[in-house]
C-alpha cells in the first residue's frame, strides 16, 4: 500500500497540467509582451482575453497569443504559467515585493525563433499587398540575436520582393545590423539557395526536444565541501516559484551554517 506521502505526490501529480507544445508556445508568445513588466497574473489575464483596464492601457490585448485560453478560468491559466516557471521555461524575479516574469534562456531561445517568424509572417503580408514603403523604426534596437535569425529567414525564402523593405531598413539600423542586411540583399539579388549564416547569429532551429524533455535531478557542485548532491525536482519546484537561485550548498554544509548563525545569537 502506498504511504500517505506517496499518495499525496501522485494526487499532485495528477492535478498538475502537463502543456503540449501549442501551449508551451502561445504562452511564451504572451509573455513576450510581458517580460519586465508584470507577473503570473498580468500573464494569465493576456491568456484569459480579459479586459482588465491596466491590460488593456498597456496594448497587452494586441498580443498573437491575447485570449488563448479563453475557455478557461484564470486559476486553470495560473497553474499552466506555474507548470511553465516550473518547467524552466519562465523565471521570476522580485522587485522589492513583486514577482516579475523573465525569460529563461530556454524560453528565449524559442521565443527568439517564434518572434523572428511572427516578423516573417508581417513581411510575407506586405510583400504579397505591394508595400514597400513601411516605417523600419520599429526594428530598431530589438534584440540583436532575434533580428539576425529573423534576416537568416528572409534569406532562406529567396524571394527578392523582400530587397525593397530590406533597403528602406538598412537606412536607420546600426552598421552591425546594416552589414547583416546588406548580406542578405546580395543573397536574394544573386538567387543564391544555399543557406545563408550571419555572424554572430544564434541556432535558429528548435527541437521539439527542447520543448517536451522531461525533468528530473540536477547535480551540482558544493561550494562549501566540494561534494556533488541532487537538486530534486521537487526541490526545484520550490526555488523556481519563490525565484530563488538554485541552492549553492548541501544539505549537510546548510544546516552547519544555520547552526553558526544560531550560535551567534
Amino acid at each position: 500500500m502506498a504511504s500517505s506521502n506517496n499518495r499525496r505526490k501522485l494526487a499532485q501529480t495528477e492535478l498538475e497540467p502537463h502543456l503540449k507544445e501549442e501551449e508551451i508556445r502561445n504562452i511564451l508568445h504572451a509573455a513576450d509582451s510581458l517580460v519586465s513588466l508584470g507577473g503570473r497574473t498580468m500573464l494569465a489575464k493576456i491568456l484569459k482575453g480579459s479586459r482588465d483596464k491596466k491590460l488593456l492601457e498597456l496594448g497587452l490585448d494586441n498580443n498573437v497569443a491575447y485570449g488563448y485560453y479563453r475557455s478557461l478560468t484564470i486559476e486553470q491559466i495560473t497553474e499552466r504559467v506555474d507548470w511553465m516557471i516550473k518547467n524552466d521555461f519562465l523565471e521570476l524575479e522580485y522587485r522589492g515585493d513583486m514577482p516579475i516574469l523573465y525569460f529563461t534562456d530556454k524560453g528565449w531561445t524559442i521565443q527568439r525563433d517564434q518572434a523572428a517568424g511572427l516578423l516573417l509572417q508581417q513581411w510575407k503580408r506586405w510583400v504579397q499587398e505591394g508595400i514597400a514603403e513601411a516605417d523600419m523604426s520599429y526594428l530598431k534596437d530589438r534584440n540583436r540575436g532575434m533580428i539576425l535569425i529573423f534576416l537568416q529567414k528572409i534569406a532562406a525564402t529567396c524571394d527578392d520582393r523582400f530587397i525593397p523593405l530590406l533597403e528602406r531598413w538598412e537606412l536607420i539600423d546600426y552598421q552591425k545590423v546594416k552589414k547583416a542586411i546588406r548580406q542578405v540583399v546580395m543573397h536574394l539579388k544573386n538567387k543564391e539557395t544555399s543557406p545563408l549564416l550571419l555572424e554572430d547569429a544564434p541556432q535558429a532551429d528548435v527541437s521539439t526536444e527542447l520543448l517536451l524533455q522531461p525533468r528530473s535531478s540536477e547535480r551540482i557542485k558544493c561550494w562549501e565541501c566540494g561534494d556533488r548532491f541532487d537538486w530534486t525536482v521537487e526541490e526545484q519546484d520550490i526555488f523556481r516559484m519563490r525565484g530563488w537561485e538554485p541552492p549553492k550548498r548541501c544539505a549537510s554544509c546548510r544546516e552547519e551554517r544555520r547552526k553558526l548563525r544560531d550560535s551567534d545569537w
